[in-house]
């Protein structure tokens, strides 16, 4: 988010479209949520009309004409979409591009190939985290389970030993991890520094996913004992000669971390520089930013991904709108968050949560990580969370350092994977790729999420103390 947008941000909440009370504010809020929960829930609306339709509520019982609460709702869409949205596009082909190519296949074989079988739990984690980076949670899903399933039927390993593991690393990048649209959303949304965001995301992601995977994973083996279903079995035979033109394990373990690289590089040059007339930091910041690391990662893996891959010009660009297509409900939901995002600041809930907070001894962090996990237990959307979420805690952010600017977006994110459970996509993904019961899936996957949520939670909190 730029300086500019902040400032205007900060001047929307001192000059709401509303001159509602906090009583009637919160009134607001609480109705705005039931609204999105009960058509996500009850009706089985998309999440874009029920965010929409929440945020025009939320509106109209805030007191607020109801142009003006369209006006502050098209203009939160449009700046989110415009944010983050070339971001998610561009995550989204080179991720389409990873998993075309044979890349994916080529990290997960050659780690495979190299981990016996005691390393294999660490071996899964590191592949869902690699693998996961540049990719969507669902994408993740799809991409690495028939791998955990084969590997856990070949090498007669227990599946929740070898699954859960490959579970927490996807959904520890999907929630504290940019350029996932949860946390990039969060960072838009506060303002905080995307460089310092990450070099914290992974400070709290490797605990954490220690712990919610191969430590959790071996008591998930023993409350539920269930073999790979031969049904979900993939076919993974590759013809000898599209082995061979699988793009190199180096090359796209680089392709993959390469916007990582440029970001980290850019946030540490901002902390030794820090002058903005100095030429290096000045050319860091361009090649560091979101925009041109991802767009360099997209461009290189053209080369090192699809060309290795014998891909002509044609399959390129097919490979791309391939890319392009599902992300369109993705890109609507966030941008409608976004939307909702600005109701809650133009109506002033922003600067009612900021006002009744300095009252509370609660601190912001974990304020933060208390609303996502409401609205995480009340819509099952990690995403619709998060957003809603950051635009709740935005005001908190307007007098926090960038360190725990940063710290906030990762509090967010922890909240908002809190025990996923019957109305989240991913429970339903997971029992039935694994041929789990209900209660099988709570039992492993809704714990290993709140382990992920409450240990990340509690990491943050901590650094929050000594940096």
């Amino acid at each position: 988010m730029t300086r500019l947008s902040v400032e205007m941000l900060a001047a929307d909440t001192v000059q709401p479209i509303t001159s509602a009370g906090h009583a009637q504010l919160g009134i607001a809020v609480l109705t705005g949520i039931a609204v999105i929960v009960l058509l996500i829930t009850k009706f089985k609306l998309h999440a874009f009309l029920a965010l929409t339709i929440g945020s025009l509520v939320l509106g109209a019982v805030a007191g607020a004409p109801l142009d003006k609460a369209i006006t502050s709702f098209t203009t939160g869409l449009g700046a989110t979409v415009a944010g983050v949205g070339v971001l998610i596009a561009l995550g989204a082909i080179l991720g389409k591009l990873l998993a075309d190519s044979g890349g994916a296949d080529q990290i997960v074989d050659t780690i495979l190939a190299k981990a016996g079988r005691r390393a294999m739990p660490w071996a899964m984690v590191l592949i869902a985290s690699v693998v996961g980076l540049p990719l969507f949670f669902e994408v993740g899903i799809v991409l690495l389970i028939p791998v955990v399933l084969m590997v856990a039927k070949r090498g007669n390993y227990s599946l929740m030993r070898i699954g859960i593991p490959a579970l927490a690393g996807l959904s520890v990048m999907h929630g504290l991890i940019p350029p996932h649209p949860g946390p990039l959303v969060a960072i838009d949304a506060v303002g905080a520094n995307l460089g310092v965001t990450l070099a914290l995301g992974i400070v709290v992601a490797i605990p954490t996913v220690i712990i919610a995977g191969p430590v959790f994973s071996r008591f998930a083996a023993r409350w539920v004992d269930v073999p790979a279903p031969d049904r979900m079995l993939p076919q993974r035979a590759s013809t000898s000669e599209e082995l061979e033109r699988r793009p190199g394990f180096g090359a796209t373990l680089a392709t993959m971390l390469l916007p990582v690289v440029l970001m980290l590089a850019k946030a540490l040059v901002d902390i030794v520089v820090d002058d903005p007339t100095d030429m290096t930091q000045r050319i860091f910041d361009v090649v560091g930013s979101p925009l041109i690391a991802l767009l360099a990662a997209v461009i290189v893996g053209f080369f090192t991904l699809g060309r290795a891959a014998g891909f002509g010009k044609e399959r390129l660009q097919q490979t791309v709108d391939r890319g392009l297509m599902p992300i369109a409900g993705i890109l609507l939901i966030v941008g409608a968050g976004g939307g909702f995002k600005q109701t809650l600041i133009d109506s002033g809930v922003g600067q009612m949560i900021l006002d009744i907070s300095k009252d509370w001894s609660i601190p912001a962090l974990l304020l933060a990580w208390l609303i996502a996990v409401a609205i995480r237990l009340a819509t099952g959307s990690a995403t619709v969370a998060t957003i809603s979420a950051a635009g709740l805690v935005a005001p908190l952010a307007a007098e926090m350092s960038t360190t725990h600017t940063a710290l906030l977006v990762l509090a967010i994110g922890a909240g908002s994977l809190f025990f996923s459970q019957v109305n989240d996509a991913g429970f339903w993904l997971v029992k039935e790729y694994f041929g789990l019961s209900v209660g099988q899936t709570g039992k492993t996957w809704s714990v290993m999420e709140t382990i992920i949520s409450v240990v990340a939670g509690g990491l943050v909190l901590l650094l929050s103390l000594v940096i």
